[in-house]
């Protein structure tokens, strides 16, 4: 059971092999040392030993791994130089900024105190004494004494009559004015409301006279109608109706008037229909 045990254990059994190993190793890189001194500081010596070989195997593996990688004290230098220069320019680029921000802060403050200097503040500071002349009181002119005939003339003036006549003026000229609107007015035409209406006339079979049925269309006279162009158009089986375009005044003639009367022509006419109605 022990033996199993110590199986699963990582335990270094084979130490002092490595460290025989590494002791002639590094005996053999130093030469022989007196036996009294490493007698004495053995333990310190095979330590810093130690230390170092690790150092020096950690730089060679770095060395190997990385291709072109500089290692030793003359990369530990470049790099060194590198980084000094790049601090350089560093430290012109901040010089030059500080700089700037000197002579900004020196145009503000000149700035500011020519602003204090013309401020209203600095100005009251130091007010400028101004010589005020004594007022001198001004003595209204001297009226002349009111004579006798001009005391007359006053008593002869009669306000109230004065405003009657303006009153009676204003009032003459008012119903001018408004007879010369409603002159202007009464000779101006009147808006005469007309519309544009396309009937659809429709005999009662295709025997019927399209001529004679137009003809008795358009003798229809009417106050404020007036007849414009017709054309026939076929409807099926050899009927045609009559489409006629017409003009009414809207006071004078009505649709229902228009129909009525063309209606009465009952031996051609079967019905009528509005197509279109527009006003104009």
């Amino acid at each position: 059971m022990a033996t199993n045990f110590l199986v699963h254990e990582k335990i270094w059994f084979d130490k002092f092999k490595y460290d025989d190993a590494e002791r002639k190793f590094y005996e053999q890189m130093n030469g022989p040392a007196a036996g009294s001194s490493r007698q004495e500081n053995g333990a310190s010596v095979i330590l810093r030993d130690i230390a170092r070989a690790r150092e020096n195997i950690q730089k060679s593996l770095a060395g190997s791994s990385g291709s072109g990688a500089s290692s030793g004290p003359g990369g530990d230098h470049s790099e060194l130089v590198t980084r000094i220069a790049s601090l350089e320019v560093e430290n012109q680029s901040l010089r030059g900024v500080v700089q700037d921000l000197q002579r900004a802060v020196s145009k503000l403050e000149a700035r500011l105190s020519v602003l204090e200097r013309s401020s209203p503040a600095h100005r009251a500071a130091a007010p400028q004494t101004q010589h005020v002349s004594p007022m001198r009181q001004v003595e209204p002119p001297n009226k002349k004494p009111a004579t006798a005939a001009e005391d007359d003339e006053d008593d002869d003036i009669d306000l109230f009559g004065s405003d009657e006549e303006d009153d009676k003026e204003a009032a003459r000229l008012r119903e001018e004015r408004l007879r010369q609107y409603a002159e202007k007015k009464a000779k101006k035409p009147a808006l005469v409301a007309k519309s544009s209406i396309l009937l659809d006339v429709k005999p009662w079979d295709d025997e019927t006279d399209m001529a004679q049925l137009e003809a008795c269309v358009r003798s229809v006279q009417l106050d404020g109608l007036t007849w414009g162009g017709s054309k026939l158009v076929p409807v099926g089986y050899g009927i045609r109706k009559l489409q006629i375009q017409c003009v009414v005044e809207d006071d004078k003639v009505g649709t229902d008037m228009l129909e009525e009367e063309i209606t009465k022509f009952e031996e051609h006419v079967q019905s009528v229909d509005i197509a279109a109605f527009n006003k104009i």
